[in-house]
């Protein structure tokens, strides 16, 4: 009895789709093959992986993929551009500013108030109220955490003095926008303004010209024995702050509440169908103003670790539009945290990288600042079709 061969599998070759992320890749390959740990000199070999990428880019825009086909044109052509340049560049210069560990630990430093930002702005969103105001509830934390950690002598008073204070912006927000039912940009603004007086007013009574002293008490650094030893790792997380461990924690219980447990479908069914939560006994009141509420106190301690984490002083307006980059990340990452931490992160690399860069280069070293800022408009430009927000987001609800 003849036994009848099994056919062998065959390579089906990528799709439009696969070619297209390929070329993404090969761009931004295009960009690290001149850089540290690779360091061509030879500007051909980007030139190469820079076309490779703009191929691949071609055949996916012309097999009907068209966005992911035009971001890998477009990876390709500034990985290119990018590339030859890091070429003709002196090696010194490029080690010190492709120096990996700083680079990944300033990373974490910049991507902490974002992402506590990010995810305040998720829980307010998500149960339908809209919080332009983050950076304003943001900017209060980091005032009154300074205040309190000061005048108290601790700074885990001055993260509750700044978490009560983010609450009572936020308070505010929640009263004017489903209370009294007022347009939520424009009350969200309105708390940006009102804290950037408000601050700005107490600093200078309480402060003076002299400023905020230099003995606050600070949010220590964690340091965990043994992980010296283990080479990159240990440099980058060996010795975090406190606070950036707090908010890995944050980000996992935000996204088990949001996403594992009743309260988390309660906050999103008020904020896709309110008639329909309050229909089965659910208060589209009560879950809205505890959501942003809360998203207020986690505003707060974004700022809070800016003033007593990072910098251990105050300036005016010190958050520097950072609550805006949180609510674009917020964007970007689809209304989910872990998808607003990635988003935080290249922000936050982007702003270690934009510092690295004015040291050898102080001419133009104001452009560079603007790096962040330039990558959170390219972000929400790309994304806009893409991420659907939450159905009732911004619409107030009126009780029938």
């Amino acid at each position: 009895m003849a036994v009848r061969a099994e056919p062998r599998p065959q390579w089906r070759g990528l799709t439009p789709r696969e070619t297209g992320v390929l070329g993404i890749l090969l761009g931004c390959f295009a960009f690290l093959l001149a850089l540290p740990p690779i360091s061509a000199r030879a500007p051909w070999w980007p030139a190469l992986a820079g076309l490779a990428a703009i191929g691949a880019g071609i055949w996916a825009l012309t097999s009907g993929v068209r966005r992911i086909g035009w971001f890998a044109i477009s990876a390709g052509i500034l990985g290119t551009v990018l590339g030859v340049l890091a070429t003709n560049t002196a090696a010194s210069k490029l080690d010190y500013v492709v120096s990996w560990t700083p680079l990944f630990t300033a990373m974490f430093a910049f991507a902490t108030p974002l992402t506590f930002a990010a995810i305040g702005g998720m829980f307010s969103e998500r149960s339908g109220v809209v919080n332009i105001g983050l950076e304003g509830m943001m900017l209060t934390g980091a005032f009154f955490a300074v205040l309190g950690a000061d005048k108290l002598g601790n700074w885990s008073l001055g993260l509750l003095c700044a978490v009560v204070a983010g609450g009572v912006a936020a308070l505010i927000h929640a009263f004017v926008s489903i209370h009294l039912r007022a347009d939520q940009i424009v009350s969200g603004t309105a708390i940006n303004f009102l804290a950037l007086g408000v601050t700005g007013y107490f600093f200078i009574q309480v402060y003076g010209d002299n400023g905020t002293p230099g003995s606050i008490s600070q949010v220590p650094n964690v340091n965990i024995p043994g992980i010296d030893r283990i080479q990159f790792i240990g440099d980058v997380f060996g010795h975090l702050n406190l606070m950036i461990w707090l908010m890995f924690a944050t980000l996992i219980v935000s996204y088990i509440v949001m996403f594992r447990t009743p309260l988390g479908l309660r906050i999103r069914s008020v904020g896709e169908h309110p008639r329909a939560a309050d229909t089965v006994g659910i208060s589209v009141y009560k879950t809205r103003y505890g959501a942003v509420i809360l998203s207020g106190m986690l505003s707060a301690l974004g700022g809070a670790y800016l003033s007593i984490g990072f910098l251990g002083s105050f300036n005016e307006n010190m958050t520097a539009g950072r609550g805006f980059i949180g609510l674009a990340a917020l964007i970007f990452g689809n209304w989910r945290p872990f998808g607003a931490f990635a988003a935080a992160l290249l922000f936050g690399f982007s702003t270690a990288l934009s510092f690295r860069l004015a040291d050898p280069w102080p001419s133009p070293s104001v452009l560079f600042q603007a790096l962040p800022y330039v990558l959170t408009l390219i972000a929400v430009v790309g994304v806009i079709g893409r991420s659907i927000p939450p159905a009732a987001s911004g619409r107030p609800y009126r009780k029938q």
